[in-house]
């Protein structure tokens, strides 16, 4: 009976190492520690008049490859008080491209939005911009394949290809799963980027399905839809940047009771809301670089009877942010300047001046 056992485990143990033979894989971990100090007007929002910071970010990655050529890796991103900010898993195929299942966020939208040069940070890190958020209603589970690229006549294109049978925007638990919605239903989004030489263009569309359409409500009478592209160009030590975004969150204007002098809510007031960002980026040298960013964002009603405005139906937010970036080493020392007017598309708010300054150290 000895004899027999030991020749099991000897045969069990034959066997992982075979299995681990075929694996080979590794960990490591990197992060980020920032603290900012963060001051503007008083009274304006969620601005203070001064106020200081701390921001601390640790990623976990890691992966391997199967004696097929096939690599999959592993990304998990904590944030402060170690809630996750994002969780994705990627199975790169040799030949068929790539698979990416993530948790809380990861679609492809992160690709396509706000995608102009900035020294620092995008415009919405100081004010929420409607662009930063075309096509999060994807960022829960959902996958995304990659299929290979392609080369033609010396420019690649690249296509992004999304699903999530709930897209609801709502944070999961890594391991967990969506909670069931009666409102919202499964979200399709597709990207496709081409780059030639220094000059890289994309174009995104998202859209989810919307279960009670004509709700107890009364708002909600179509599928949202949103959308993105962008056209990035690099000179020497120069790069220009202009986007175009686009979200309707269907729903009908006539049943809703937006005004010119109130903030908007993204995808749940009616009309559509429009966006385009310039912007221009300088680096002085291997260290330092600066930036220029100008941001339009328009609330249009689609009440074309003004029955619920008292002028015209069409209030434009406007940010405008200089920035600048220097690093040595681990260590990075940022700022930016942000001015705001009309937040939330509101002609009676009053104008917002952000300032934030960041130090800080990777590892």
């Amino acid at each position: 009976m000895n004899n027999i056992r030991k020749i099991g485990l000897t045969a069990l143990a034959g066997s992982l190492m075979t299995l681990g033979s075929a694996v080979a894989g590794e960990m490591s971990v990197s992060g980020g520690i920032n603290t900012t100090l963060k001051f503007g007007k008083p009274n304006q929002g969620n601005n203070t008049g001064r106020s200081i910071g701390t921001d601390k970010d640790v990623s976990f990655s890691g992966g391997g490859e199967l004696d097929n050529g096939t690599t999959f890796s592993m990304s998990t991103t904590l944030y402060d008080n170690y809630e996750m900010s994002a969780s994705t898993t990627t199975i790169t195929t040799p030949s068929l491209g790539s698979f990416q299942l993530g948790s809380s966020t990861g679609s492809a939208s992160g690709k396509y939005d706000e995608e102009v040069p900035q020294a620092y940070e995008q415009v919405s890190d100081a004010k929420q911009t409607m662009a930063n958020q075309v096509g999060n209603f994807m960022d829960n589970n959902h996958i995304m394949y990659t299929p290979p690229a392609l080369d033609l006549m010396g420019a690649n294109i690249q296509a992004h290809l999304g699903y999530t049978p709930a897209a609801t925007d709502a944070a999961v638990s890594d391991g967990g799963q969506a909670s069931y919605s009666q409102e919202w239903g499964a979200g399709h989004e597709v990207g496709v980027t081409i780059t030639y030489d220094a000059l890289k263009v994309g174009i995104y569309g998202s859209e989810r399905e919307a279960l009670t359409p004509n709700a107890s409500s009364g708002q909600q009478i179509s599928d949202p839809f949103e959308g993105a592209w962008y056209v990035n160009y690099s000179f020497g030590p120069v790069s220009i940047g202009y986007t175009e975004s686009y979200m309707d969150g269907g729903v009908t204007q006539a049943l809703s009771s937006e005004t010119t002098t109130a903030a908007k809510a993204e995808r749940t007031a009616g009309g559509i809301f429009t966006g385009e960002q310039m912007s221009i980026a300088f680096n002085v040298n291997d260290n330092m670089s600066i930036s220029y960013t100008t941001s339009d964002e328009t609330y249009d009603t689609q009440d074309d009877a003004l029955t619920a405005v008292t002028t015209d139906d069409d209030v434009t937010e406007t940010i405008d942010a200089i920035q600048i970036a220097y690093s040595m080493g681990g260590m990075s020392i940022k700022a930016y300047n942000m001015e705001v007017s009309n937040p939330d598309q509101d002609d009676d708010a009053a104008d917002q001046s952000i300032t934030e300054i960041a130090l800080g150290f990777a590892f």
